[in-house]
């Protein structure tokens, strides 16, 4: 059996002793079923992970001892940031935890015209923790130390109008260019998605005005949910670490 991966928010040293929280603690006791001895893999975001066994292994608090520092993760050469209209259910969630894997480092997701999604701010506080559990299982799957940065929901125009990076990008099956005629990044790239029924013209006008270069991927419609992905995945080949 793979050796279990787990993220924690306590501070973690190369050794001592932790006491997880109560999902975690939950997870390894009642469904992986982990006693006492066994071995598994912290980390907490900040870039390292850690060796530890367990100790005790209570339902709602399990200690595990921490044996050395397993590796450090540097920051990735290319720092890609997701600005994606807000999709409904296991779309939304398919795109977040899939662009997490391929490497994304921030995320933003926008309230923009063609927006079906309605949220109240209970449920944005229900949502924010739903899509912050996901993002930390995509990290503790695929081997991240850094946590991508969610931040909250806002509105199209002010997550255009704050947008300070490099190279911003717009994905638009309309447009002449792609990837390969826009110029390489040094450090930073936004890339930016409508909903479901995509950008209104409005929008994708706006971004423009805002500095953001329209790029088709291939001659294909891509879904709102498939398009991040298949931008992420070329950025990296291209710019990033799927190199290394």
């Amino acid at each position: 059996m793979r050796m279990p991966r787990i993220f924690t928010h306590q501070d973690l040293a190369d050794t001592g002793s932790v006491t997880l929280e109560k999902e975690p603690s939950l997870h390894l006791s009642q469904v992986l079923r982990l006693k006492p001895g066994g071995d598994l893999v912290l980390f907490n975001g900040n870039g390292n992970e850690y060796a530890a066994r367990l100790l005790t292994c209570q339902k709602n608090a399990v200690e595990a001892e921490l044996t050395h520092c397993l590796r450090h993760e540097p920051p990735p050469p290319l720092h890609i940031h997701l600005t994606i209209g807000i999709s409904r259910g296991e779309r939304m969630d398919f795109a977040l935890q899939k662009s997490v894997e391929l490497g994304v480092a921030e995320i933003q997701q926008v309230f923009s015209e063609r927006c079906v999604v309605k949220l109240d701010d209970k449920r944005l506080v229900r949502r924010m923790d739903h899509w912050q559990k996901i993002i930390i299982g995509a990290c503790e799957q695929s081997g991240r130390c850094h946590i991508p940065i969610l931040h909250k929901p806002v509105g199209y125009s002010s997550a255009i109008a704050n947008s300070s990076t490099e190279l911003r990008l717009l994905l638009d099956h309309r447009s002449d260019l792609t990837l390969t005629d826009v110029p390489a990044p040094k450090e930073d790239v936004q890339i930016l998605v409508g909903p479901e029924g995509g950008l209104s013209d409005a929008e994708r006008e706006i971004a423009k005005v805002k500095g953001f270069t329209g790029i088709r991927l291939g001659p294909r419609v891509l879904r709102t949910e498939t398009a991040p992905l298949a931008a992420i995945s070329a950025m990296q080949i291209l710019w990033g670490d799927f190199a290394d």
